[in-house]
């Protein structure tokens, strides 16, 4: 029997009804082939086909708070122009029984493959199902897509993109205007006899613009689910708009109002290196950075134009190792005092800086370092904030460091922890930074609802060109901030697994039976994470604090096959009388974490 040869029970007739109603005779006809070289003669081929066909249907590609995103290839698993149209079509039916005919959804995408047709879909999708599609230029930066929404007030946005993700995968993020969020929980309220509180309300007017988050997401889950076919779909070839330059336009308009506002102009000048990552934010970085002063940037022509396959990287994330060397090549020859690095969309910057010790002759900052650095230099706009009766928050996610905390208490700010992912950072009212260690930033929250690398680049290049005129370089502002608020030193520790049970084995392992003791330091507290707090909503992880102040999350990646560790090591600013005491501390911490880092290996078994 056919089936019999299939794993996991395949049934060869869902494959062919998938064919049939797939609207891309290009995916189509190559899982026929596939089809074919699978049910054809046993053998070597048979079987690749058999494994690849069964990769690409393992159900429907689940729509999440992360919305889509997956390899590209045929099938229900994987991004193609069948998911895609469920999606849009899910997305549109939610949008339409929220806010009625003529919602509005903003649409944009990056150079990945695939991306411009995902988004045309987009756009014909919601025009036939009543809706107003609004189509931006094809390869631009997500932070123009949420701009977008809150610029032009839409009720959604959709951006196409996989971010920093391997060159076979895309995928489709979701954000939410204002009205389908107060609307859905307004419905929600009057089920339950009742009506929103202002303080609900005030939630939910600070969410306008972000990614969604529960429980809209199970609602366009659902919808898609409803969807009974695509194949037979008439999707019209035109009724959107087509947008031009106008939302390019008023983002560096608007950046070049909080770049004055914010003190973030060159004030020395710098020399800078930038590269763009063979992604789409080359064009709109060299603009806003010029447009600040910064006219000595040189860029790394290798990955200056986008390009799908990223062939100089071996992963499109500036956090990889061996992601910046070309970076660091171009800021030798250059003599740069800065390298800023963005990733694929646009959406993280890493940043670096000169460094003797170091063999490339530059270090790169951690994404603590650079989310500490810009709450120092954001503080004094938020006092002046505060000071005209303006409620100020910073906030960062549970596992970035907690400097910014101590920072914010010491400055007299209110600080917020959120769970990981910047749809809950960006949903903190009275929000005016944000930061997550994994080099997202959100330096003008008004304007952009979720982490923007274009901006925080220029606003990251005018502080360092404001300790230069000083006679201060990045090290020696890093050393003032510990002397004043202690040492706060992160590390990640990161699992690789081909089978993601064994992640879920690990954690529930943690949970059952944690460690008395780490690298000889006393755990004193377990938190799980799981159950919840009146600050935080669950989430699937565990904290252990230890003697001293240090602390170690650890919980499994969102997006990939991973455990995921975040390490602090901490030193009180108690008895600092000179940088030297500084630097001395910062070599404990460092040390603690090595031995934290292997000790806590050594324990999982890994």
């Amino acid at each position: 029997m056919i089936a019999d040869r299939f794993t996991d029970g395949f049934d060869p007739e869902i494959v062919k009804a998938w064919i049939a109603d797939d609207p891309n005779p290009v995916t189509a006809a190559a899982l026929q082939k596939q089809l074919d070289a699978a049910t054809g003669e046993p053998g070597e081929a048979a079987n690749r086909a058999i494994a690849d066909i069964t990769e690409g249907f393992q159900g429907l590609l689940q729509f999440g708070t992360a919305g889509l995103r997956g390899s590209i290839g045929p099938g229900p698993s994987r991004m193609n122009a069948a998911v895609v149209t469920r999606a849009a079509a899910g997305l549109a039916a939610a949008l339409r029984d929220v806010v009625g005919e003529g919602f509005t959804v903003a649409i944009g995408c990056d150079a990945r493959h695939g991306s411009a047709d995902f988004a045309r879909i987009t756009a014909a999708v919601v025009t036939q199902a009543g809706g107003h599609a609004m189509l931006l230029p094809a390869q631009l930066p997500t932070p123009l897509l949420a701009f977008a929404v809150k610029h032009l007030g839409t009720d959604a946005g959709v951006m196409v993109t996989a971010s920093h993700n391997p060159p076979q995968d895309n995928g489709y993020k979701v954000y939410l205007g204002e009205r389908p969020l107060i609307g859905s929980a307004r419905a929600a309220a009057d089920a339950d006899g009742r009506e929103l509180t202002d303080a609900e309300l005030e939630a939910l007017t600070a969410g306008a613009g972000a990614q969604i988050v529960e429980p809209f997401d199970a609602f366009i889950a659902g919808k898609i689910a409803e969807v009974p076919s695509v194949g037979g779909m008439d999707l019209p070839d035109t009724g959107w708009t087509e947008l031009g330059d106008e939302v390019l336009e008023a983002y560096t308009d608007r950046l070049a109002e909080f770049t004055d506002m914010a003190g973030a102009r060159q004030t020395e000048p710098l020399t800078i290196v930038y590269t763009a990552m063979h992604g789409v934010g080359g064009q709109t970085a060299l603009r806003v950075l010029e447009q600040a002063g910064f006219t000595d940037v040189h860029v790394v022509d290798q990955q200056h134009q986008p390009d799908p396959d990223f062939p100089t990287v071996a992963f499109p994330n500036p956090e990889e190792p061996g992601a910046l060397d070309l970076a660091f090549a171009k800021a030798r020859e250059v003599g740069a005092d800065l390298i800023i690095a963005n990733d694929p969309d646009a959406d993280r910057v890493s940043a670096a800086i000169p460094d003797p010790r170091e063999e490339s002759g530059y270090r790169q900052l951690s994404g603590d370092e650079v989310g500490l650095l810009l709450a120092e230099f954001m503080a004094g706009t938020v006092r002046a904030r505060q000071a005209v009766g303006e409620t100020c928050v910073m906030a960062n996610s549970i596992v970035s460091s907690t400097a910014v905390a101590q920072l914010a208490a010491n400055r007299g700010i209110a600080h917020r922890e959120t769970l990981t992912g910047f749809k809950w950072i960006t949903r903190v009212p009275g929000l005016v930074y944000g930061y997550e260690e994994a080099l997202g930033y959100c330096v003008d929250p008004e304007a952009v609802r979720d982490k923007d690398g274009i901006s925080a680049a220029v606003v990251f290049a005018g502080l360092v060109s404001k300790l230069k005129s000083t006679g201060l370089t990045v090290e020696d502002q890093l050393d003032d901030i510990r002397q004043r608020d202690g040492v706060f030193l992160t590390a990640p520790l990161t699992f690789r697994f081909e089978d993601v049970d064994k992640i879920t084995a690990a954690v529930d392992s943690l949970r059952s039976t944690p460690p008395a003791e780490l690298a000889g330091l006393d755990v004193v507290e377990v938190i799980d994470l799981a159950a919840g707090s009146d600050e935080l909503p669950p989430t699937n992880g565990i904290k252990l604090r230890l003697e001293g102040g240090d602390r170690i999350i650890i919980r499994p990646s969102g997006t990939e096959p991973k455990l995921k560790c975040y390490l602090e090591t901490v030193a009180p600013a108690d008895g600092f009388d000179s940088p030297e005491d500084v630097r001395t501390a910062v070599a404990e911490c460092r040390q603690r974490l090595s031995a934290l880092s292997a000790a806590l290996g050594a324990y999982l078994g890994l």
